[in-house]
Parts: structure tokens; C-alpha cells; sequence
């Protein structure tokens, strides 16, 4: 274990990323843990306006996605990610202000959308910044590392909870922005060669040694054209790729809306389960990423790793869907095996994802590839909430059921991307 930490941390890109990484995702655990509460219970919103202000910070996340990539391609990604991660954590800091619907709204759509391109073009970062077999791993470890930090921040968020005051509750919001802040400062420690390379064409010289100035404009043209040919729009497998990654990544949605309401809604467990659950998911995460995702930089691991996290993603659906009726504490087992066969298929997914994210993109392009890949997720986070309840929490058994179709049909497709790309390379 010492060996490995020390070869992690021996990279100074990873270094960088991972510094920035723990800092930062306290500062959002403390703000995530307290957030329904401060809008409903501080501000005075409504129940359905704080969902409205949450719904739309994530669509302002969906256009960022991709602008940050496409930033990332044009101008410096390391230099990007501060300034926008420091806008990020400033506007956190200033929701302790907010005293109404639409300050809130305001202040949540600006964080959303930044916050948003600082991470685009942190995935532009990892893309550049680490080999093929390198690049994955640091994806897991960084993933690591945002669970254990939001642990810490729900730590932290949990003295405003206890505490129960607007001033308890605005203090601990500056401190997540401030916290936020300082976890850019890092960022400016990376490295040039995690930067786009500079887009030049040479000079088209004559025979006599002068400048060809037709030549020239011939060859600029050339260039543009080419670099327009890489656009990820123009990649049906990518695009592809994307959507039914995404359409996967709605199982989020399952552990921060389905399970709650089915637990609390639809079983005989006691509330305390929820928080047991989720303890449950993120101590597996910390334990299994890193190791489950050696090897899927190979697109057929990668498809592999995918297929059977969709079968896993089933049976949790139909696991907890099980567990409504049952004697409180028969719900429990049940319920807990669901969330652990649920996690298991959270993290296999996720290293699936990540290979092929990275390995069907083209280098060229890595910015902008990253960034429709993470506005898949971020459309998929922003679905995942009607269609789980509109399929597991609206008609139970048969819900659930219907719900873990969608997931293994989107494994499936993912899988057979990777078996086409496979083949290409074979051939």
C-alpha cells in the first residue's frame, strides 16, 4: 500500500489534482449536506421551488459540459479550471447571502455553470495529463478521493445541522465557498503539457526561399478543415457512446431519489436506513474504484466491466424493489444487499465509462470530446429523477423492473460499441 500511494503521489500531475480534488470536495460535501434544508428551512422555499432552483443549476451544467471542453482545446485547461473552480467556490460562499427564490435561482445557475467548466476542464486535464494505461486509474483515484472529502464535508455541514440556526447554517456555507477556493489554489501547480498543444501551421516556403503567401492560406484552410472534421458532434460511435453512457448514469438518480422514497415511502425500514445505505455505497467506493478499474483503458475490458455491471444494476433494481412489505428487519437485509450489489454497479460502470471515454476520443479533440461525454451525464443527472419516478416509485415491482431493463439495455449497447471497436483495432 505504501509502494502504491507513493508511486501515486509521485506523479506531479496527479499530485496536483488529487490536492485540489480533497480540498474542494469538502467544501461541496458541506455545502450538498445542507443545501434542501438552507433553501426550505432558512430561506422559506418551498418545497417545489428548491427542486426548481436544484433542476435548474444542473441544466445550466449541461451547456457548460461541453463549452468547458471546447475552452479546454483553445486556451490554457489548467489556467481554465482555477479561474472557473475559484468562481465556483466564491459563488458557493455567496448563497449565505441569499434571501429569496430568485437570488437563489440566480446564484445556482452561476455556480452550476461554472462549476461545471472547471470540471470539463479538469477531464481535458486527465486526458492529456497521463498514458493511456494511467489515465483511468487516476479517474478512480480522483473519485476516491471526492467520496472520502464529501464524507469530511457532511462531517463538518453536520455542526449547522445540530446547531439548527441561519447563523450556524450561513457560516458553514462561507466556509464550503472559502474551502473551494483554496481547493483551486493547486490547479496553478500543473504542469504546461496538461495545455492544449498551440494550434500552428508552418509556412509554405517558394523555391527561392520566400513565403508562399497562397501556399500558406491553402494550408491554414487545410488545418481548419481538419480540425473541424475531429469535432465530436461528427463521431456517431462517440455520440452514441455518450447517450447510452448517460442513460446509465441515471443509476444516481436511484441511490439520491429512489432509494429514499422507496425506503421511506414503500417499506417497513426505519428512516436511519438511508443514511446507513449510503454509508454502505460510499465505503465500497473508497475500497473497490481503484482496483476495479485496472486494465478498462482496454476497450474490451472496458466493454466487459460494463456488461456486468448492467446485470448487477438489474438485480439491485429488482433487490429493492423486493423489500417493500417485508418485516422491518428482514427490509433491512434486503435492502442492503440491493445497495451493495448497487454500488458494485456503480463502480464497474464508471471505470467502463472512463476507458472508453478516453480511448474512442480523439486526441486531437480531447476537450471537446470530454466535454460531450460529462453533458451526457449531466443530461442523464438531469432525467434520472422522472424516470425513476416515473417507472420504480409510480408502479413498484413491475417499476423497478422496467427501470433495470433500461440499465441492462444500455450496458448492452455500451458493450457492443466496445466488441466493434475491439475489432477495429484487431483489424
Amino acid at each position: 500500500m505504501r509502494d502504491r500511494l507513493a508511486q501515486t503521489f509521485s506523479d506531479p500531475v496527479l499530485r496536483a489534482l488529487v490536492t485540489a480534488t480533497a480540498v474542494s470536495r469538502i467544501g461541496r460535501g458541506v455545502f450538498l449536506t445542507v443545501t434542501v434544508l438552507f433553501f426550505t428551512l432558512i430561506i422559506g422555499l418551498s418545497a417545489g421551488e428548491a427542486a426548481v432552483v436544484l433542476a435548474v443549476s444542473s441544466a445550466c451544467g449541461v451547456l457548460a459540459s461541453f463549452l468547458g471542453g471546447w475552452l479546454a482545446d483553445r486556451w490554457s485547461a489548467r489556467r481554465l479550471a482555477f479561474v472557473f473552480e475559484t468562481l465556483g467556490g466564491l459563488l458557493l460562499a455567496t448563497y449565505a447571502f441569499a434571501d429569496s427564490f430568485v437570488a437563489a435561482l440566480v446564484i445556482a445557475s452561476l455556480a452550476g455553470f461554472f462549476d461545471t467548466i472547471g470540471y470539463s476542464a479538469r477531464s481535458a486535464i486527465i486526458a492529456r495529463g497521463f498514458a493511456p494505461e494511467r489515465r483511468v486509474h487516476a479517474r478512480a483515484v480522483l473519485r476516491t478521493v471526492t467520496n472520502l472529502s464529501i464524507a469530511i464535508g457532511s462531517g463538518i455541514a453536520a455542526v449547522a445541522l445540530a446547531l439548527g440556526t441561519a447563523e450556524a447554517y450561513r457560516i458553514v456555507i462561507v466556509i464550503a465557498g472559502v474551502i473551494g477556493v483554496l481547493g483551486a489554489l493547486p490547479l496553478l501547480r500543473l504542469p504546461a503539457s496538461v495545455d492544449a498543444p498551440v494550434r500552428e501551421v508552418d509556412a509554405v516556403l517558394t523555391e527561392t526561399g520566400s513565403i508562399d503567401t497562397h501556399g500558406t492560406a491553402e494550408a491554414t484552410l487545410a488545418a481548419r478543415k481538419d480540425w473541424r472534421r475531429r469535432s465530436p458532434w461528427r463521431d456517431p460511435r462517440y455520440l452514441l457512446l455518450s447517450f447510452l453512457s448517460a442513460v446509465f448514469g441515471m443509476q444516481f438518480g436511484v441511490a439520491e431519489l429512489g432509494m429514499p422514497l422507496w425506503v421511506t415511502q414503500r417499506t417497513n425500514a426505519p428512516e436511519w436506513v438511508v443514511a446507513l445505505l449510503l454509508i454502505v455505497n460510499t465505503s465500497l467506493v473508497v475500497l473497490f474504484q481503484v482496483r476495479a478499474s485496472r486494465g478498462t483503458h482496454d476497450v474490451r475490458i472496458a466493454g466487459r466491466v460494463t456488461m456486468i455491471a448492467g446485470w448487477l444494476m438489474a438485480a439491485a433494481c429488482v433487490i429493492y424493489a423486493l423489500a417493500a412489505g417485508l418485516p422491518a428487519w428482514v427490509a433491512i437485509v434486503v435492502l442492503i444487499v440491493a445497495a451493495v450489489t448497487h454500488t458494485f454497479a456503480e463502480i464497474l460502470s464508471q471505470a467502463g465509462a472512463w476507458g472508453l471515454s478516453f480511448e474512442l476520443a480523439d486526441p486531437v479533440r480531447a476537450g471537446a470530446y470530454q466535454g460531450v461525454f460529462g453533458m451526457g451525464f449531466s443530461l442523464g443527472a438531469l432525467a434520472s429523477p422522472i424516470v425513476v419516478n416515473a417507472t420504480a416509485i409510480t408502479f413498484g415491482l413491475l417499476g423497478w423492473v422496467m427501470l433495470g431493463g433500461i440499465f441492462l439495455a444500455a450496458a448492452f449497447g455500451i458493450w457492443m460499441i466496445s466488441r466493434r471497436a475491439a475489432a477495429v483495432v484487431d483489424a
